[in-house]
């Protein structure tokens, strides 16, 4: 049975799109069977794969609309190694025409059943916004991997997802927690971040992940190439980055029916303050390859 891992943060630009893709690549890399799923409209995860969108016959559109299944949607991502349930702009409709369907929160999930055996890991791309597709995504997911920057702002958007994750937890999928916190485009020289991840680390204490994803032009580049950095340039920080976060999370993950289990006798995170005191480097940092 795969585990369901939604990778979300209701901030903006945060590096959620570059952390499913790298971190789907990474899971193939060291021997996993790997879904990723793309449910915002944009399509970026889709493209960052190496599979054109607009050339995709069926999406998870379809699926959600269940004018297919998941089986007859996904394609194979040849060169990064897992197979993708890809988006398009027809996806952005999706939400008017499922208002008015009955479990129009919980369609993916029902669909992912089909095929949970196939895979080890399902990996969801989220739209930063709480909409009905981040939704589905939540109600299908075990827990949540938050990519984060250790900026002041990024806290707001952090405590944010908390509130939304308790009220799905409450309400629609018992089974929904915070896997982690995964530290990106990290650069150490900078004294807020440094300030921001301690603050992280003693709030959420093992829920942070160990990794640490540093800021790496490769990776910025990766995308432009349709390719996840894993593949791109492998040798790059910030790739060797990401496998060493996928060979942490296999290594911690119980299986998906004791983490279901887990999750339901745990009580939902408590949300973070931002901090009361921002101390900012006053030279800005150069980005490192």
């Amino acid at each position: 049975m795969a585990k369901i891992f939604c990778i979300a943060n209701q901030k903006g630009g945060v590096g959620k799109t570059t952390t499913t893709v790298n971190l789907a690549a990474g899971l193939a890399k060291v021997g996993q069977r790997v879904l990723m799923i793309d449910l915002d409209p944009q399509g970026n995860a889709t493209m960052g794969s190496g599979i054109d969108k607009r050339q995709l016959e069926t999406t998870v559109y379809d699926v959600l609309l269940e004018s297919a299944s998941v089986a007859e949607a996904r394609v194979k991502a040849e060169k990064c190694g897992y197979d993708v349930l890809g988006a398009n702009r027809e996806l952005a409709g999706a939400e008017v025409e499922m208002v008015t369907l009955d479990r129009r929160e919980k369609r993916l999930r029902t669909a992912l059943a089909a095929v949970g055996a196939e895979y080890d890991f399902i990996l969801i791309d989220c739209p930063p916004s709480l909409s009905l597709l981040t939704l589905n995504g939540l109600c299908s997911a075990h827990g949540v991997i938050v990519p984060m920057q250790c900026e002041y702002f990024a806290l707001e958007g952090l405590t944010d997802l908390v509130n939304t994750i308790k009220q799905v937890h409450a309400n629609l999928n018992k089974n929904l927690q915070i896997i982690g916190l995964l530290r990106v485009m990290f650069d150490p020289r900078i004294t807020l971040q440094q300030q921001v991840s301690e603050q992280l680390k003693a709030h959420f204490g093992d829920k942070v992940f160990d990794t640490v994803i540093p800021r790496n032009v490769r990776l910025a580049e990766a995308p432009s190439y349709g390719l996840p950095g894993v593949v791109f340039d492998p040798p790059a920080k910030g790739s060797q980055a990401f496998v060493a976060f996928a060979e942490e999370l296999v290594q911690k993950m119980p299986p998906a029916s004791a983490m279901a289990s887990d999750a339901a006798a745990t009580p939902a995170p408590t949300p973070m303050d931002p901090p009361t005191v921002a101390v900012h480097d006053p030279e800005e940092s150069p980005e490192s390859p």
